[in-house]
């Protein structure tokens, strides 16, 4: 059986599972607002509660955002099994944002809040995690595939 659009599920389950693994992990290890600095006022693993969307935009929308989450997963889901064959960067995005959407879907749903852990002082940035950092790289994905060249455009005249 030939699964369709697998790149696209692959990056999706690894995305989703690194993300999951990571903040399993912050949840065990350390207590609200703990810190340990891997690169002293550089970069520290700093365990905050996000109640917002990426980077803390939207704060208190949980439900909203929840339900966002959900449809997203469910939108690109149904495009990779009843949607066109995809090319190699938009199964590799696509793929990556669905990991992205679902790992903070499943911590809006189960824990009411987003777990967030990354945290890069050296430019005052707001703490994130994994799942961001995949929604970003399937973004960089799907702009670095659209200046790929279409087959329909390699037309002679």
């Amino acid at each position: 059986m030939h699964l369709k659009n697998r790149n696209f599920w692959i990056a999706a389950l690894t995305a989703f599972f690194l993300d999951q693994l990571t903040k399993y992990w912050i949840l065990q290890s350390f207590q609200l607002r703990q810190t340990q600095p891997l690169i002293a006022g550089v970069f520290h693993f700093t365990y905050v509660r996000n109640y917002g969307a990426a980077f803390s935009i939207l704060d208190g929308q949980v439900e909203s955002l929840r339900w966002l989450s959900l449809i997203v997963s469910l939108a690109l889901m149904a495009l990779a099994l009843f949607g066109p064959e995809l090319s190699f960067w938009d199964r590799l995005g696509y793929g990556f944002i669905l990991g992205g959407a679902m790992g903070n879907g499943i911590d809006r749903f189960v824990l009411g809040y987003v777990v967030d852990f990354l945290d890069f002082r050296l430019i005052n940035f707001p703490v994130f995690n994994l799942a961001d950092v995949f929604i970003n790289v399937g973004i960089a994905c799907l702009i670095l595939g659209s200046f790929q060249k279409s087959p329909s455009s390699d037309h002679r005249q």
